[in-house]
């Protein structure tokens, strides 16, 4: 390869190379960065190239490449948006990135995007501005316009160019999902034209380059024929398409997020009154979004999360984990086949799950297997990753196998004779180094680690259910726990593909603390005659995605009962638990599982819960009170705020960044409002002080604000100074 006199000057994202053959080969490598990322000011670094390859008659066409094989582009510098004050300056900003993009696709010789790791938001436009795109079989390989996450929308040309090469369905599912396709899934869409093996990335993509030049030909980007003009082109169809997508964004998001509803404005613009008109639409929408407080809330959460990936979960820099191999799962009940699956699929380590019913076993087993198959079936995967995936589970019913573990843990019941037998049983049958982690949900990590000779290996690690959807884990380490097997279980956590925060040892931990006084007031209320559904409507219109009541049907009220009591005990009468469980418990109403607890399951399809009436009965209680629904929410959210208050001032939680986070992630605290810290620096710590006080003088102390907010609201403190 012959290189050209312009190399990469000191700070130059761009390097240009010219083959002998004429293919121009421009490498995108971010200097000091980990991932490419796009900011503005590399526009005039690429018009740069083309004018200069413009004037280069020896050039045939030109390929996209990365010189980071981990990352294509992994979007915009989100950054830029955050510096900007104004809607105008969003603005502008969109306006050059969509000129950027221009100036590729109208380039009169063929441009093609050599595709090998993330390929996300800015880096999938630039590449829908290429005229091909090739994608390398990589796992890292992932496309996607995740922009509906942060509260916006593709800002660079995305919501016009995708509709019109994969068609309408397709480009608004990825749209106001934000989903993240493999390169299989992106060839069959349509999104990349070949898929080859990374190490003939390049020269496919040069030579898709020079056919492009000998036919004189662009890709077309109208594909689907007859089938796709029948439901876009005319606007009947495309009508029906936008509508059913309202239908599904509006169940979705409840009307919180206002992104999903401009991309759809934005789409039907561009295709009724043409690309230039759409583009226009866009780069408006794109500024006007990035002012609006949900954005803002999103963008703090999505840096606070991307701060939260560098953290070891321990003071000490020079404090690294230790290399884990082999991993072992006690229990092979829904939580234990959960942790052995993200073990396998996304750590890809061994796994040896024990259990000691056989029955239970091959229940664990299978379920692991149909989550691989169902990937498979899905294409996520190919078929010899499935076959890795599952051949790294095996199965015992007693302890052959462990002595060479590096990590056990144990998901068993919640009983703590049981837990210190597990912790006897795994530094009897594995080796010293053997960390022991507990799945506990309420039990201080302290009180099993009792039953260790070694409680410097022992630490709790928290995991949500269902464990490969939820994407929170709690790591537990109590004051014995070495500063090593904290950094050990927190690299392991992010390997399963887990937001990790660190927390405390306590009754509760975390998490499950700041749920139970929103939990228990939500039965305040229902004892008090406002009707389940009211309760839930209530909650699920400030945004959680489902409300108490519908929540503990789901976890199980008999899961729900057992945190209840731990957590009374540890803090009095402020976690009093309302007198229902046993009652509850005692007719079969498990929940979901049982088909019988406050809702109905009697299989009805229409998607609506209906509340079992019959529970008004059972518990005593005429169901006749209507609170207005903004009574509901402060009852049970500032309580849930006031705790939260509590863990920061105990240091359970490190900072209110990781509360928020955990809030978010594990309990579905709104996203759009950034977390219980930012709802309260948002409302103010002063405003929510003297609510408390209204509902303490109401309703008893447990509405007592907490010192932290008591002081802060004294001092008009935030919890952010931002």
């Amino acid at each position: 390869m012959e290189e050209t006199t312009m190399n990469q000057a000191a700070g130059q994202a761009f390097r240009l190379d010219i083959r002998d053959d004429g293919v121009a080969v421009i490498t995108i490598d971010v200097p000091g960065e980990t991932q490419n990322t796009l900011k503005a000011e590399f526009s005039d670094q690429v018009k740069d190239l083309f004018a200069q390859l413009e004037r280069d008659a020896r050039i045939k066409g030109v390929v996209f490449f990365s010189g980071k094989p981990g990352s294509f582009i992994a979007g915009a510098d989100i950054r830029m948006l955050q510096a900007c004050t104004t809607a105008a300056e969003v603005t502008e900003l969109s306006r050059t990135g969509q000129e950027f993009f221009n100036r590729i696709e109208r380039f009169r010789l063929p441009v093609v995007a050599a595709i090998q790791g993330a390929c996300l938001g800015g880096g999938l436009e630039l590449a829908l501005a290429c005229h091909a795109r090739i994608a390398a079989d990589d796992p890292r390989t992932v496309l996607g316009l995740p922009e509906v996450m942060l509260g916006l929308l593709p800002g660079s040309g995305g919501t016009q160019r995708l509709p019109r090469l994969i068609g309408l369905p397709n480009a608004l599912d990825l749209m106001l999902t934000g989903r993240q396709i493999r390169a299989d899934r992106a060839r069959r869409l349509g999104l990349v034209d070949e898929v080859v093996a990374p190490s003939i990335l390049l020269e496919a993509a040069v030579k898709r380059v020079r056919k492009l030049a000998a036919t004189r030909q662009r890709q077309d980007a109208n594909r689907g024929g007859l089938l796709r003009w029948a439901l876009e082109g005319n606007p009947i169809g495309r009508n029906l398409v936008l509508e059913q997508a309202r239908k599904q964004m509006l169940a979705k998001t409840k009307g919180h997020y206002p992104a999903p509803k401009r991309i759809l404005e934005v789409v039907r613009k561009g295709l009724e009154d043409g690309f230039e008109a759409g583009l226009k639409a866009e780069a408006e929408a794109f500024g006007e979004l990035a002012m609006t407080p949900e954005a803002r809330q999103l963008m703090h959460l999505y840096f606070a999360t991307t701060e939260l990936k560098k953290d070891s979960g321990v003071a000490d820099p020079d404090v690294r984990p230790r290399q884990l191999r082999r991993i072992g799962v006690l229990g092979a009940g829904l939580m234990g086949a959960g942790i052995a699956y993200v073990t396998t699929a996304r750590a890809g380590l061994p796994v040896r799950l024990k259990d000691r019913d056989a029955a239970a076993l091959g229940r664990g087993m299978q379920y692991i297997h149909e989550r691989i198959q169902r990937r498979l079936k899905r294409r996520d995967i190919p078929a010899i990753e499935a076959a890795r995936q599952r051949n790294r589970v095996t199965a015992t019913l007693d302890y052959s196998g462990f002595r060479q573990l590096d990590l056990v843990i144990e998901a068993v019941f919640e009983d703590l004779a049981l837990k210190h037998q597990m912790v006897k049983d795994v530094e009897a049958h594995c080796g010293e180094h053997t960390i022991f982690a507990t799945n506990t949900s309420s039990i201080p990590i302290s009180r099993i680690a009792e039953a260790a000779a070694r409680p410097e290996n022992v630490i709790g690690m928290h995991y949500f259910s269902p464990v490969d959807k939820m994407p929170l884990l709690e790591v537990i380490a109590t004051d014995r726990t070495s500063p090593e097997v904290i950094a050990t279980a927190v690299e392991m956590g992010r390997q399963q593909g887990k937001t990790v925060i660190v927390v405390k040892d306590g009754a509760g931990f975390y998490v499950n603390r700041i749920l139970a006084p929103y939990m228990n007031e939500a039965a305040h209320l229902l004892k008090e005659g406002v009707p389940i559904d009211r309760i839930d409507q209530a909650l699920t219109r400030f945004g959680f995605p489902i409300g108490p009541f519908a929540l503990l049907d789901e976890v199980g009220i008999d899961v729900g009962s057992k945190v209840g009591p731990i957590l009374y005990q540890a803090f009095g009468e402020r976690m009093r638990p309302v007198d229902a469980a046993e009652r509850l418990l005692a007719d079969g109403r498990y929940g979901k599982k049982s088909k019988k607890g406050f809702y109905k399951y009697d299989g009805s399809r229409s998607g609506e819960r209906k509340v079992d009436e019959s529970v008004y009965a059972l518990l005593g209680i005429t169901p006749d009170k209507r609170l207005p629904a903004e009574e509901i929410i402060d009852r049970c959210v500032l309580l849930m705020i006031n705790e939260a208050a509590r863990c920061l001032d105990e240091g359970v939680i490190r900072c209110a960044r990781d509360g928020d986070i955990g809030a978010v992630f594990g309990i579905g605290f709104p996203p759009f409002r950034g977390g219980p810290f930012r709802y309260a620096d948002k409302r103010t710590c002063k405003q929510v002080v003297a609510r408390l006080q209204e509902l303490q003088a109401a309703h008893g102390e447990r509405f007592a604000p907490a010192e932290l907010l008591v002081r802060m609201a004294e001092e008009d403190g935030k919890f952010y100074p931002d």
